[in-house]
């Protein structure tokens, strides 16, 4: 028997519903955090009002109170049970990093002490060229350096019995280089606050800051640890990269919103208690489209804090997948055929007050300048957009199966479009009703766009989603390039608006919007993103359409971004950046070939020679008996035998186009690894999943996509 028939046998025996577990409950929110109530009780008053200025961005932080505070967060760790502290941040990957250091020093007297100072809080000191750097580092330069970051709560990270006090920070090289997504984001935020007060102040609202706002739904995929286990590519890629489709796949979509089995339950509450105690604010959980595929969705937040939350979360649910015999799978294509996973951003700007700038109710002359910048800003970046969700995984959702297409364009929905329209021939604006036809539901006010599913860049009543961003990725890379340029073209228009607008505004800044909106108009699409008309108008418009990753990246590179960034990222951080996303597009590529050329010769290339000698045998028997085999056996057999020698020729094939990149630089190898490799390795997949479905069931090895995907 082999390994995979062996533990479906065992799966068979396993009890239909978990039993309960005994839960340690949810506690109070945040209680591992040391929040805004933990500064307060634990502070002197002077402490903490500094820190709490510190953190509203209207201070600096004095290094003299770097003391006190370490003493009071190694107090609260120590009583928690925390033996550790640790820079948290977020290296130029797709996580977080850590080192641990013990709270423990020596004293004059040379016994062992628990401490923790307030240089120890400020800075650490990792190996900086053990991380990306993109050229900005070489390894005989390995000086890198973390510096707590002020405006973010440490928070206690528990595993294994054991508590670790984490201290979210940025990093940075000798030379004071970003080395992190942290470092820009934060830097686009107060570009996004100096482009935004403006705004506000030309059309005198009060407000002392402007920061974007974050709602990121993130889809994944949940399959039994056991199964997974047998699937090497899932292990090493976190997709399979072979598995013909199943008889059922998402055709009936009985799985949206369906009830959640026990399994999957027990598993999100445990994710949900965890992130309780952290301080992240989950408010949504269900069942996505594809089988095994699930969401969870967050409040929104202040757009510094949600990133920091999204990939504690990611860690959480990885961490937490394990202790229920589940695998969680972030990969944006873990299986081909169905939905692949998002992470929909859903941005917006807000003040401290709660004003929503994006919110149409408001001030229309704030909601028609913004909405003129969004507009102008995806049409004048919309390359670099399209590579800020840019990577091997994505390449394999973009443009079906409800993600949307890589041609960037911007839906308003048609009741927003009009009020444009109307705003340009200086007509008035009304909000339209829908009257649903119900004595008992009063009539509603209609959200002023409705979803589509296939656009690019979509407002949704007070917010844009952008659907592009992989389930993988950091949220940290899109956020930063939708402050930076939103910022952008916000003072391009207040430039003309202050120079040219007299007396009373929203009259005299008409004419600039008009100008504004008739600049991106071709942008502006709501139809089918999936429709070949689409591709053939967006054309026609001369809107970019980059299906490979590789390509997109060269975005970064252009004049325009190097101008918009200007304060962001100095033109050497963005064209490190450039550097390492093509490398690690590279060699997620390279994995992925490597992976199937050892899969299909160790593991599927045996199990098929094995049914091709059985089938043979049988024909034997028979001719020995004298007697007649069917032709459709004997023609079965030829098929086998040819789809084996095609399959083995395709495989010998992606692994000379491989080779052939052997030397090459990380540009060469990601454009050869994108243009040849990929599609060798298609056509060879294809090859592997026909034998599968002809092989003998029980001389399979790998678990296939029903056993994968509906096995709980």
């Amino acid at each position: 028997m082999n390994a995979r028939a062996d533990v479906l046998r065992k799966m068979g025996k396993r009890i239909a519903f978990d039993q309960p577990r005994q839960r340690e409950g949810k506690g109070e929110f945040g209680c591992y955090v040391f929040d805004q109530k933990m500064m307060e009780e634990r502070l002197s008053s002077e402490v903490y009002a500094h820190w709490l200025q510190v953190m509203k961005g209207q201070e600096v932080f004095n290094p003299t109170h770097a003391d006190a505070i370490a003493k009071a967060l190694k107090k609260w760790a120590v009583q928690k049970g925390a033996t550790h502290f640790t820079h948290w941040f977020q290296p130029l990957t797709l996580g977080a990093a850590e080192k641990h250091d013990a709270f423990l020093n020596w004293d004059e007297e040379g016994q062992a002490i628990e401490s923790f100072s307030g240089k120890e809080l400020r800075q650490g000191e990792p190996d900086a060229s053990s991380l990306p750097s993109g050229g900005l580092r070489s390894t005989h330069e390995a000086r890198g350096y973390t510096i707590w970051d002020p405006m973010s709560f440490p928070f206690l990270w528990s595993r294994a019995d054991g508590l670790t006090l984490c201290l979210p920070s940025l990093f940075f090289s000798w030379k004071g280089e970003a080395l992190d997504h942290k470092i820009p984001l934060l830097r686009s935020e107060q570009a996004i606050r100096e482009a935004g007060l403006r705004l506000l102040r030309f059309c005198g609202i009060e407000a002392k800051s402007v920061f974007s706002t974050l709602g990121a739904e993130q889809e994944y995929f949940a399959v039994d640890r056991r199964l997974a286990f047998l699937r090497p590519d899932l292990l090493l890629t976190g997709r399979t990269v072979f598995g013909a489709k199943p008889a059922k796949g998402q055709e009936l979509e009985d799985h949206y919103f369906s009830s959640l089995q026990p399994r999957i339950l027990g598993y999100m509450i445990d994710c949900e208690e965890e992130a309780f105690r952290l301080g992240i604010p989950l408010k949504t959980r269900h069942n996505e489209v594809a089988p095994s595929q699930h969401e969870v969705a967050p409040l929104f937040e202040k757009g510094p804090a949600a990133v920091d939350h999204n990939i504690l979360l990611m860690e959480v649910m990885r961490q937490k997948a394990l202790e229920h015999d589940l695998v969680c799978l972030f990969h944006e294509k873990p299986f081909a055929g169905i939905n692949g996973s998002g992470k929909h951003n859903n941005w917006s700007l807000a003040t401290e007050s709660g004003l929503n700038l994006l919110d149409p109710k408001g001030d229309p002359l704030v909601f028609f300048t913004l909405l003129a910048a969004v507009l102008r800003a995806v049409h004048l970046h919309a390359p670099l957009l399209r590579a800020c969700i840019a990577s091997a995984g994505n390449d394999l959702r973009l443009g079906g199966a409800e993600a949307p297409p890589t041609i960037p364009s911007v839906d308003v929905g048609k009741s927003l479009e009009k009020m444009v329209r109307e705003l340009i021939h200086k007509k008035s604006v009304d909000l339209r009703t829908i009257d649903l036809g119900l004595s008992h539901v009063p009539e509603h006010g209609a959200d002023l766009s409705d979803r589509n599913r296939t656009s690019f860049f979509a407002f949704t009543g007070n917010k844009f989603e952008f659907r592009g961003v992989g389930a993988a990725a950091s949220c940290a890379w899109p956020m930063t390039v939708l402050n930076t340029i939103v910022a952008e073209s916000l003072h391009v228009l207040l430039d003309s608006m202050e120079n040219e607008v007299e007396g009373e505004k929203w009259p005299s800044a008409a004419p600039i919007l008009q100008k504004a909106f008739q600049s991106a108009e071709s942008i502006l699409f709501s139809g089918d993103g999936y429709s070949s008309e689409w591709r053939g108008e967006a054309q026609k418009r001369g809107l970019p359409d980059v299906s490979d990753s590789h390509h997109a990246y060269a975005a970064l590179l252009e004049k325009t971004t190097f101008q918009a960034f200007a304060g962001v990222l100095a033109e050497k951080e963005l064209r490190s950046r450039y550097e390492i996303f093509v490398e690690h597009y590279a060699k997620t590529v390279e994995v992925e070939a490597n992976v199937m050329i050892d899969l299909f010769r160790t593991h599927i290339l045996p199990a098929c020679l094995k049914a091709q000698r059985e089938w043979g045998k049988s024909l034997k028997i028979l001719a020995d008996l004298q007697m007649a085999a069917s032709p459709r056996l004997q023609d079965g057999l030829e098929m086998l035998s040819r789809l084996i020698g095609d399959a083995i020729a395709a495989i010998d094939e992606v692994e000379r186009k491989k080779e052939q990149t052997k030397d090459l630089g990380w540009d060469a190898k990601a454009k050869v690894l994108a243009e040849l490799t990929r599609p060798k390795m298609h056509a060879a997949r294809l090859l592997v999943d026909q034998l599968e479905k002809i092989v003998d069931d029980s001389l399979w090895p790998l678990p296939k996509y029903w056993e994968l995907l509906y096995l709980k």
